[in-house]
């Protein structure tokens, strides 16, 4: 046996080392497509697969046999050569079966390179037995190989596992660098089974017929063909991703638009040229309240009947305008089956394709509340939001249209302006929350008294109304509805567990004789009504040109008073109290006048109620408490007697958050004792118990006295004295003054001196002017009055020198 030594065609090797990296890319790239190709394309992709990778391991296992040249020729059996062909694709379509599972464990991974190995060893051991030629193997050698050929199967199958779908930008690289891996692995396999081979000849050698072509040629054309069939399926498995890519984004897309269509709140109805219902999405059921999936393959036309009848007509032919290329807006009113009205506003969107329209979208969406919540702000901005009744806005554009519509016809009608008189008390003693609740109970009371009669109330702010009598109006008729008005005001209103009793004040100015203009026709009811004010209000006045000249003299006023302090215009007059038993004084109420430049000596009507209205009582209320305490303090220090001055307090002052401290810096300022302040406060200040007890309690702690002036006249007055801390009643001038011939009058002045005493509460009866009132006080045995019988308020001067001079030098 004669033993024959090969060599190695170096470029063979390589090339079969490239055709090695080939089929282990192009193997990398057909396990993606086959793991995400299901049914008869996937058994395709897998059989092509299979098949274009097992041409590529054997051939690269030929081409590597063909790589060694031995000194004889060598033949090759087909039949061998055939069957390592099989074997080579039935390794390979172990492989692609492995690895396009979902999971692949332990076990699978172990059992599949155990196969795919002993398949591979098997094709290359076929293979080098279809060599004609006596071959002796090194057995060590040849389980090496197969070692090598398991665990180049095990990685080869790991790595395909891994990579198959992998479609980011890096993954041809990572395919590349392990299909360099698996070639190397297939390539090593190869060459340790070729090395475990010795060759030789012996005469008894029995040459088979082989092939008549040349090995090495025969080798290129493998390597051709194989490298071309490799190369095909690359590119085939490259376009069908680029497909799959195109396939994806437009599933994509289409899943993105499912999704915006199926999911929108908005209601999508798609119609095609003919109008039939293609589809509908599920927020058309919502918007229509019923099941829309009954309409589809039916004419949109079946959808009118949720429309309301008024607006279907408008409806049907916006919906054929929507043909046209551009988009329609408009909005319409459907009725759900249990009655509800739901508003929508409306899109047709024409579907264009290639230039031609063949349907369109329709979009509705439910904008009911969007239009509840417009119409909410539409109605605040032409109403008040308190009463609900027009406001300013509102009523100047209605008064605007009645002009309008009456000045042709010369028709009358009225505006009349109505103010309550005693809402400021009410609103600073029971707070804004009351004043909102009692001004609700105004609005109501007016609203009442101008049913049947075509007429507009108005709320202008705070307690101001403004009536517009649209009918023809005569005085006559405008005075009884006044009338109505004042009586209805005069009913007492129930806020807070009490009744209030309020008064109203009514201008009307008439259209169109008093004037054409709406500003002046406001102007001039305002005018009358505060006219009415004026007179001592709880009636109507209807304006007259004479009233111009009052309203200009009232504004002039109003800017003069707001001048007055700083100016020092401003005086206090000072009326004695005195004792009944001795004719003694025991103390003076600080009374306001105002030295008008122009006009004189003002009493305290003429302008306090105008200092009320525009707030200035405040200021003014706090500087006569300022300048009351100072002079008392001098009259201290000259030797007077000390007795107390009385103040009067204004609702505004009493409510005000810093009354206490305002108090102490007037004391403390002017240096008088707080037993020597007293001041007076009215029933009505004092509607709020909670509030008004803290206040009275912190006054008394600094040892202020309290008043309570114009006893009698409300109506909570013997509460107020069981709850309050309060030192004096002064008894109301309106009791007084028919005393003398009015029993009830008497027996009332009578109860009320008792009850004073028995309180254990000081009483001084004010507004005395005859010495048959004072008599009948004295049998009563009240102990302090106040009035022109005594003396009338003097200024301080006066009051020094008629009272304090000639008691000078006396012990008080």
């Amino acid at each position: 046996m004669e033993h024959i030594h090969g060599t190695y065609n170096s470029y063979l090797v390589l090339l079969s080392y490239l055709i090695a990296v080939t089929a282990s890319y192009s193997a990398l790239d057909l396990a993606g497509r086959i793991s995400i190709t299901k049914g008869i394309r996937r058994m395709l992709w897998l059989i092509l697969g299979a098949t274009s990778m097992g041409l590529g391991i054997w051939s690269m296992h030929f081409v590597g046999m063909l790589a060694m040249s031995l000194p004889i020729p060598i033949s090759y059996d087909m039949e061998y050569v055939v069957l390592s062909v099989v074997l080579a694709i039935f390794v390979s379509s172990i492989a692609l079966l492995t690895v396009t599972r979902r999971t692949m464990g332990i076990k699978e991974l172990v059992a599949s390179g155990v196969l795919m190995a002993a398949g591979i060893s098997g094709m290359h051991y076929v293979g080098m037995a279809a060599m004609i030629i006596g071959i002796v193997y090194d057995r060590l050698l040849v389980l090496l190989s197969i070692g090598i050929a398991a665990t180049a199967s095990a990685l080869a199958l790991w790595l395909l596992f891994y990579f198959r779908k992998d479609q980011s930008r890096h993954a041809v690289w990572y395919k590349l660098g392990s299909a360099l891996i698996m070639g190397a692995g297939i390539a090593g396999m190869h060459y340790t089974g070729m090395y475990a081979a010795h060759f030789h000849v012996g005469d008894n050698m029995n040459y088979r017929s082989g092939l008549e072509i040349e090995p090495n040629k025969l080798g290129y054309m493998i390597t051709i063909a194989t490298l071309f069939l490799l190369g095909m399926t690359v590119f085939g498995v490259f376009i069908t991703k680029r497909l799959s890519q195109k396939d994806s984004v437009i599933q994509e897309h289409a899943g993105w638009y499912r999704s915006l269509y199926h999911n929108n709140a908005d209601g999508i109805i798609s119609v095609d040229t003919y109008g039939l219902i293609m589809s509908v999405n599920p927020a058309v059921s919502r918007i229509i309240g019923v099941s829309a999936e009954g309409y589809i393959h039916q004419h949109v036309s079946a959808f009118q009947i949720n429309v309301t009848e008024e607006l279907r007509t408008l409806t049907k032919e916006r919906y054929y305008q929507s043909f046209d290329i551009d988009s329609r807006s408009y909005d319409t009113t459907i009725v759900h089956p249990d009655g509800t009205k739901v508003e929508l506003n409306v899109v047709n969107i024409p579907v264009e394709i290639e230039g031609v329209v063949v349907g369109n979208h329709i979009i509705a969406r439910d904008v009911t509340e969007e239009k509840l919540a417009k119409g909410q702000i539409e109605h605040l901005a032409y109403h008040d939001e308190l009463t609900g009744l027009p406001n300013r806005r509102l009523l100047n554009e209605l008064l605007a249209k009645a002009i309008t519509d009456n000045e042709c016809s010369a028709v009358e009608f009225a505006v009349l302006a109505l103010d309550i008189d005693r809402f400021k008390m009410i609103n600073d003693s029971l707070g804004h929350t009351y004043g909102d609740l009692f001004l609700q109970a105004v609005s109501d009371r007016i609203l009442a008294c101008v049913d049947g009669v075509d007429a507009v109330v108005s709320r202008l702010g705070g307690d101001e109304f403004i009536i517009i009598c649209r009918t023809s109006m005569d005085e006559t008729v405008c005075a009884a509805l006044a009338d109505r008005i004042v009586e209805a005001m005069r009913q007492p209103f129930s806020l807070k567990d009490n009744d209030f009793y309020i008064s109203t004040s009514i201008g009307i100015a008439l259209f169109p004789q008093d004037s054409k203009d709406p500003v002046e026709l406001i102007k001039q009811a305002d005018a009358a009504m505060y006219e009415v004010k004026k007179n001592g209000k709880n009636g109507y006045q209807f304006y007259t040109s004479d009233l111009d000249v009052e309203l200009l003299g009232r504004i002039e006023l109003e800017a003069d008073l707001r001048k007055a302090v700083t100016r020092n215009e401003l005086v206090v007059f000072y009326q004695p109290q005195v004792s009944t038993i001795d004719n003694r004084m025991v103390g003076v109420e600080a009374l306001v006048r105002w030295n008008h430049p122009t006009r004189g000596l003002l009493m305290p009507g003429s302008f306090i109620p105008l200092a009320e209205e525009t707030g200035l009582i405040y200021e003014i209320g706090n500087w006569v408490m300022y300048e009351a305490c100072r002079q008392m303090r001098a009259w201290h220090d000259a030797g007077g007697p000390l007795i107390p001055v009385s103040v009067n307090l204004s609702t505004q002052q009493f409510h005000h958050t810093d009354l206490l401290g305002q108090v102490e810096r007037v004391l403390f300022e002017t240096g008088l004792g707080a037993q020597y302040l007293e001041l007076e406060i009215t029933e009505s200040m004092m509607m709020d118990a909670t509030v008004s007890t803290t206040i009275l309690q912190e006054l008394n702690k600094l040892g202020i006295r309290i008043s309570l002036d114009d006893f009698g006249t409300g109506y909570s007055s013997l509460s107020y004295l069981k709850i309050f801390p309060i030192h004096k009643l002064k008894i109301d001038r309106s009791f007084i003054a028919d005393i003398s011939s009015n029993e009830n009058d008497k027996a009332i002045v009578a109860t009320i001196i008792s009850m004073a005493q028995h309180l254990k509460l000081d009483v001084v009866a004010e507004g005395i002017e005859t010495k048959d009132q004072l008599d009948i006080l004295t049998e009563n045995e009240c102990r302090e009055i106040q009035g022109y019988y005594f003396s009338k308020p003097l200024s301080a001067v006066d009051v020094e020198q008629a009272f304090f001079v000639p008691m000078r030098g006396s012990v008080v």
